[in-house]
């Protein structure tokens, strides 16, 4: 537990580490000038500074898309790189996205051990059972995954973004509960997962039943709306909640809450338990 908790503290360090160059490349870009792509998106930041207010929504909307910084390190990478090192660095991030055997394999590892062993089947069918148990669940899991690949009109990167994501950062009110709330107990551990899960799903469901908008201007598709603010809206790139906000917004804010509040009104842990994994007493 304790090198676990060293684990996370680390690991936003390490995620600074590699974020904070693509970052600095991003504002670095404001002074390129000889990439003409990178040249539209500065004139219309600055037609958007200086004109904006004046300018119709769908023409705002219009230049805020073109002025988007998403693709700025991959057209700094075609002016400034080498093909051989663009295709390496091409390759390092499609493996780190699609990662999926080592997904894979953890989650037959979660369920072999916290499922199939923690209920018995261990005990009861033994060791051999449990393995082939392991090899039966990534094989069904491979193929959902592979289903699921084949039907998704969004590509591998979008669909990590708004499901793997979103998904790992609402859960992350449970793991710091877990690793340093002593009042955090498994029911609200629980509570944030099914919602995670439910919430998860229900962006899923929403996004198949209403097909995306076409790029552009005013494209988005609102679902609900309240004195003027769109509650819920079917965008091209997903789907935008409370006036524009991404899905992960409430979904954090949701799992945090419902983690101090479910933990607050359930049994507390055997004092034993706490000082299995904090030390001391129970406080």
């Amino acid at each position: 537990m304790a090198q676990f908790k060293k684990t996370v503290i680390f690991y936003p360090l390490c995620i600074l580490a590699i974020w904070l160059p693509c970052v600095f490349l991003g504002v670095m870009a404001n002074r390129v000038g000889d990439v003409p792509a990178i040249k539209a998106k500065q004139e219309a930041r600055r037609v958007l500074a200086t004109q904006g207010r004046n300018m119709e929504p769908e023409q705002r909307d219009q230049l805020r898309e073109q002025a988007a910084g998403d693709d700025v390190i991959m057209l700094l990478l075609q002016r400034y790189a080498p093909l051989w090192l663009a295709g390496l660095l091409g390759a390092g991030i499609m493996a780190a996205v699609m990662a999926s055997d080592s997904q894979i394999l953890a989650l037959s590892t979660m369920f072999t051990e916290d499922v199939f062993a923690f209920y018995g089947g261990k005990r009861r069918f033994g060791e051999a059972v449990q393995i082939q148990t392991g090899r039966i669940f990534i094989i069904l899991i491979t193929l959902f995954a592979y289903a699921v690949a084949l039907r998704a009109p969004e590509s591998i990167f979008e669909l990590a973004i708004q499901y793997g994501f979103s998904g790992f950062a609402a859960l992350s009110p449970l793991l710091i509960a877990a690793l340093f709330w002593r009042g955090s107990t498994k029911w609200g551990a629980l509570a944030v997962t099914v919602w995670v899960a439910l919430a998860v799903a229900a962006v899923a469901i929403f996004q198949a039943l209403i097909p995306a908008p076409a790029p552009g201007p005013g494209a988005n598709i609102v679902v609900w709306s309240v004195g003027g603010t769109e509650l819920l809206s079917r965008t091209p790139g997903g789907t935008a909640v409370f006036g524009g906000f991404l899905p992960v917004v409430p979904m954090v804010l949701m799992s945090a809450l419902l983690m101090f509040v479910v933990s607050l009104v359930t049994r507390k842990p055997a004092p034993s338990t706490v000082a299995r994994y904090f030390g001391g007493e129970n406080r």
